[in-house]
């Protein structure tokens, strides 16, 4: 099971999977920033009793972490980021102040993950993979299994992540694009970290910012 959930006024999609064998699950990019939006998730968790076991960050521009110290209290559980992206991820509360948002709350990054880790939880497999460019230390995470990838910000429908913030690099996000994603089978289905999932195929067809 795949539940998304759009959080904040950035529209980031909030991921949970869960194995459906054994309710064991993984909470991917927690962007819950209203008090309301955190319940949401909490709510959700509860009611399918679901068993989390990690919390994963494909990045961490403050969009996509907003829930991050929510999610540990709540869940006690571990969260996971490449250590590249700490740079990003402890500039987070000065970034909110200066846009003004409100009640952030900062936590710790309790392990640092890598490409080529596996995530098991149930019977399901999560592989990282490696693809800066939007953030320094971007990776996704992919289900060989299910045939997808919850990519965060690198590939969306028709169009690329943003690489105008600091410590982004286009030509490494076009790079991981080309040999990390579109080397992937066409059928498999990228769920971004904004907007509607797509596919490999469609964005090897179709994107304007990415040629082969």
């Amino acid at each position: 099971m795949i539940q998304t959930f759009e959080f904040s006024p950035f529209q980031e999609n909030t991921y949970v999977i869960a194995d459906d064998a054994t309710g064991e699950a993984v909470i991917i990019d927690p962007g819950c920033y209203q008090q309301a939006e955190k319940e949401a998730l909490g709510k959700f968790i509860d009611s399918n009793k679901l068993k989390v076991k990690y919390l994963l960050l494909t990045h961490s521009h403050l969009d996509h972490v907003f829930g991050v110290a929510y999610v540990k209290r709540k869940i006690n559980v571990k969260a996971y980021l490449h250590e590249s992206d700490m740079v990003i991820y402890n500039d987070v509360p000065t970034r909110c102040a200066l846009y003004g948002l409100r009640g952030y709350e900062h936590s710790s990054i309790d392990e640092f993950l890598k490409e080529g880790d596996q995530f098991r939880f149930g019977n399901t497999v999560l592989d990282v993979i490696f693809v800066p460019g939007h953030a320094p230390g971007h990776v996704a995470f992919v289900n060989h299994a299910e045939r997808y990838v919850i990519g965060g910000d690198v590939l969306f429908r028709g169009s690329v992540g943003r690489t105008d913030f600091p410590y982004c690099n286009h030509a490494d996000l076009i790079n991981s694009i080309q040999t990390q994603f579109f080397t992937l089978p066409d059928d498999y289905t990228v769920y971004p970290g904004h907007m509607e999932p797509t596919t490999i195929g469609q964005e090897k067809r179709t994107n304007p910012f990415v040629k082969m």
